[in-house]
């Protein structure tokens, strides 16, 4: 992704749109702006600068570090994670070193979040790495994938449920759209304690199963039937103009077995709507297919075969709970919501986007 222009923040993500090279030039002086999120399976790091509609992604880095492995059982980071997690940590770290940036925000989240040791091991990250991560809460997390996701809202929609199946945790989100336009407010969310990772330690095999997937269904289900009736979102769903979206490796892989992407490509998936059944169809396609299948799949592949069937279930218990009939994919979360407000920060005046306690680095 380095040198690519970032569709769809806040333009049409099916547009595959490229900055034209007199944007490009005029782009080329703006201020580099850094966000990295630590999550429970996945280190992250985004550089962008600003560009006309949103911004231009310049670098960035990913990585499966499994930081919240064992978590569910000991309710500590184990030192084997916790050392890779710092390793890509130290990548990071070496990237930013070679292209300083205005401005960082690197935050941590459900994993750090439960483990007794978290803060302990954020501490070890500053001391060994020099990058000093701040835990957010369940709803800061919300408030950002709203924000990143908000451009794909459409004239119509009344209200949002945005998803996030993460590695530790599921968040969802309840939003309001203003008919006059402005910005999405979020009227309630709640972070459901199950994930890809922590699903697949504690019952990952039996999601193979019929029986086993749809008990982890049932199981989750039930967890989201109180928000929804506190919400009354199934009624507002019958109404009319509710739009589900989801932003997760789970979803995103849906998108791309259902479009028959030889590769998974970002452009082609970020923002494209599918009708529900054809989500429930490359559903089932991906449980046919068993493990080794799986990990043959190019929108899959070995490093992430044991997650996609934990967050297959998870998606399944949304659709039963709240079955709206069309599924937007938004492959784009925190760290994007996190560059949208560093930048809009910055254009508020100097040093107004350092407030303290955010785990934000200092002017280049």
């Amino acid at each position: 992704m380095p040198q690519d222009a970032f569709p769809a923040i806040p333009t049409d993500p099916r547009s595959g749109h490229r900055d034209s090279g007199g944007a490009r030039r005029r782009e080329q002086g703006a201020p580099a702006f850094a966000a990295l999120d630590l999550g429970t399976n996945n280190c992250r790091l985004l550089v962008a600068a600003p560009a006309a509609g949103g911004f231009r992604v310049v670098d960035s880095f990913s990585r499966i570090v499994r930081l919240g492995e064992g978590l569910v059982v000991t309710g500590q980071l184990a030192e084997p994670a916790m050392e890779r997690a710092l390793a890509a940590l130290r990548a990071c770290a070496d990237k930013l070193a070679r292209r300083p940036v205005r401005a960082l925000q690197a935050v941590a989240t459900e994993a750090c979040r439960r483990a007794t040791n978290g803060p302990a091991f954020l501490a070890r990250v500053e001391r060994e790495t020099g990058l000093r991560l701040r835990t957010i809460s369940a709803r800061e997390e919300a408030e950002l994938a709203m924000e990143s996701c908000a451009p794909l809202m459409e004239r119509g929609d009344r209200r949002a449920l945005l998803f996030d199946i993460g590695g530790g945790s599921t968040e969802i989100a309840w939003i309001r759209i203003p008919p006059q336009g402005g910005a999405p407010e979020l009227i309630g969310y709640i972070s459901v304690p199950v994930g890809v990772v922590t699903l697949s330690e504690r019952c990952g095999p039996s999601c193979f199963t019929e029986a086993g997937f749809h008990a982890v269904v049932d199981e989750v289900a039930e967890k989201l039937a109180g928000f929804d009736a506190v919400h009354r979102i199934a009624q507002e769903i019958s109404a009319g103009g509710v739009r589900l979206m989801g932003t997760s490796g789970t979803v995103t892989t849906l998108a791309g077995v259902a479009m028959a992407l030889p590769r998974y490509r970002r452009p082609l998936v970020d923002g494209q709507t599918l009708d529900a059944e054809v989500a429930d169809q490359a559903l089932g396609d991906l449980f046919a297919l068993g493990r080794d299948g799986l990990a043959a799949h190019p929108c899959v592949g070995p490093d992430r075969v044991e997650f996609v069937l934990p967050g297959c279930a998870v998606y399944a218990a949304i659709r039963r709970v709240w079955p709206v009939p069309r599924l937007t994919v938004a492959d784009r979360g925190l760290r994007e919501g996190m560059l949208l407000r560093l930048m809009r920060a910055d254009r508020m005046g100097p040093r107004r986007y350092m407030p303290r306690g955010t785990g934000f680095h200092g002017q280049a």
